[in-house]
């Protein structure tokens, strides 16, 4: 705000004392803007609770020269403790301007919320908080699965409204175009689990073990895992993006305006392609991982392909080969989950779009991992 006179910037100075009927009088002079240090409240406080208490406070403004908000916050800090000591507030020493801004400041009721706390929790209350702030985000996504469940349930009845020609594309889109980069990254993984098992096992001359390393890691943990890694990151971002951007176009809006559920016509032929993809998919990353530990077998380590094979087949069994199946089914449930459950949560804006992608692949990743270390210990339990 401009100040309303214009005179020689003096600094700020508040003098206390009692007029003659007993009345506070505050005596404002200089320039009360913010770029000054403003004189502190605590000469009025002592005032106040002097003997006898003042019932009335008045101004004197005559030797004010400039003024802005500063003022303004000042005599709101006075406004307070007078309301609450129940003492009567004569503003008729004040500038015009001030006793229009206070008044207006009165009228209109503070915003809950409106100030900033700036009290400091202890780090114990912090972790409480953020332990309570979890409970929204876990009951949102126990009521996406929920509702997920009876949208199967309708499918099982042959009830469930959606496109068999969009199910088809999305089974192309999850797993013919996804070959590419799991051949690329379960070959390697292969790969490298033979070079670095090759390079300790020489040292006691059991390099033939190399088969049963990779064919045991492929089939029970790696493929599985990788290859749900890969889809997390490939698959369920295309998902989140897919589904945030028409919730951004307000296209899911318009299919709940039809009387058809979001939930039937986009979420479930994902998780319906994403399901059945997966284990094909995991098969396939096995075969390729075998073969990129029998590429390291056969040249680095002179094995015979026959000695190879036979060594692969005598190690992994059919137990190996169903758990690992299994695995991967699980986690294309958690990848699809993840992915459309963050598209179906996705906001307004472009830029939420592209965060929900994030938070799928993130979220996805984390179940599998999660998923997967629990397998491991039930498996180990069960004694599979």
């Amino acid at each position: 705000m401009l100040a309303e006179k214009q005179a020689p910037q003096q600094p700020p100075e508040l003098a206390v004392s009692r007029s003659s009927d007993g009345a506070l009088l505050l005596r404002l002079s200089g320039a009360w803007q913010l770029h000054a240090e403003i004189p502190p409240t605590a000469d009025v406080h002592r005032a106040l609770e002097s003997s006898p208490p003042p019932q009335r406070i008045s101004f004197d403004t005559q030797q004010l020269t400039a003024w802005d908000s500063a003022l303004l916050t000042f005599l709101s800090k006075i406004s307070e403790i007078c309301s609450a000591k129940k003492i009567t507030i004569d503003r008729a020493g004040l500038p015009s301007g001030v006793q229009r801004l206070l008044a207006l400041a009165e009228a209109v009721p503070e915003r809950a919320g409106a100030r900033q706390k700036t009290e400091k929790l202890s780090w114990l209350a912090r972790v409480g908080t953020g332990f309570l702030n979890l409970r929204e985000p876990v009951e949102e996504m126990l009521a996406f699965v929920g509702d997920l469940a009876i949208v199967f349930g309708r499918l099982l009845r042959g009830r469930a409204r959606f496109r068999r020609s969009d199910l088809m594309l999305l089974i192309q889109q999850t797993g013919a175009e996804a070959l590419g980069i799991i051949t690329l990254i379960s070959f390697l993984v292969g790969l490298i689990l033979a070079f670095v098992g090759a390079v300790q096992l020489q040292q006691f001359g059991a390099a033939i073990y190399v088969a049963d390393l990779v064919g045991i890691a492929m089939v029970r943990e790696m493929g599985a895992m990788m290859t749900g890694i890969v889809m997390a990151g490939r698959t369920g971002a295309a998902f989140a993006a897919q589904l945030g951007s028409m919730k951004v176009n307000q296209e899911t809006d318009a299919l709940v305006t039809m009387g058809i559920s979001p939930l039937e016509f986009l979420v479930l032929p994902r998780v319906i392609a994403l399901c059945l993809m997966m284990p094909l998919l995991c098969l396939y990353s096995d075969l390729l991982g075998i073969l990129g530990g029998m590429a390291v077998g056969v040249s680095m380590l002179k094995l015979p392909l026959l000695i190879y094979y036979n060594q692969t087949t005598q190690a992994v069994g059919i137990p190996d080969l169903v758990g690992g199946v299994f695995k991967a089914s699980v986690y294309g449930v958690l990848i699809a989950i993840s992915g459309c459950l963050r598209g179906m949560q996705c906001g307004n804006s472009s830029s939420a779009v592209g965060e929900a992608a994030t938070s799928a692949v993130v979220t996805g990743i984390v179940f599998i991992i999660t998923a997967c270390g629990i397998f491991s210990v039930v498996f180990y339990v069960l004694g599979i």
